[in-house]
């Protein structure tokens, strides 16, 4: 069997860094416990049946209970929400116990919570692979809750805002 080539790490991740993603948080219950975390590998995978996948880091706290509970939740957070995705990409977890502890959610006990405000695709696991350091977690899409609300996006290290094109175009004139 032939050695595999990868690309060098440290180019991979400079190419990624400008590539923009919607900011979602992964919420799961049950009887291994509730936790979320933030995330920006996300994606649809099918229509047929309404299937999606998230990638969380295999060794994480998230991946785990996800992976035990057998559900999760992803919540595409609103433009307006960027101390959320701080919340569960756990910035505060050195004064703070509980990454839920004032954040608007809701879900019935043992369900995986939606985020007030967020685009939420709650789903039952159904596949889990491994591939590196990360699981690839497809799940079937039982709800959704359609927010309607300028999605929050990541690219750069920085939150960004995603703005039609014509407002792009008015802008630029503005300026320019």
């Amino acid at each position: 069997m032939q050695d595999r080539a990868f690309a060098e790490r440290g180019q991979f991740i400079a190419a990624m860094r400008g590539v923009a993603a919607s900011v979602a948080v992964v919420t799961t219950d049950g009887p291994a416990g509730r936790h979320g975390a933030t995330v920006t590998a996300f994606s649809s995978v099918s229509a047929d049946p309404p299937t999606v996948l998230v990638c969380l880091h295999a060794e994480s706290r998230i991946a785990r209970q996800v992976s035990e509970n057998a559900r999760f939740c992803v919540n595409i957070l609103p433009a307006a929400l960027p101390e959320v995705a701080d919340r569960f990409a756990g910035r505060d977890d050195h004064r703070i116990e509980d990454r839920f502890s004032g954040i608007d959610c809701y879900a019935p006990p043992g369900q995986p919570p939606m985020i007030d405000g967020a685009t939420a695709f709650c789903c039952d696991l159904d596949t889990s692979l491994r591939s590196g350091s990360h699981l690839v977690l497809l799940g079937h899409v039982r709800e959704v809750l359609d927010a309607g609300t300028e999605p929050l996006a990541y690219c750069d290290g920085a939150y960004r805002r995603v703005l039609p094109r014509e407002l792009q175009d008015m802008g630029s004139r503005m300026n320019g």
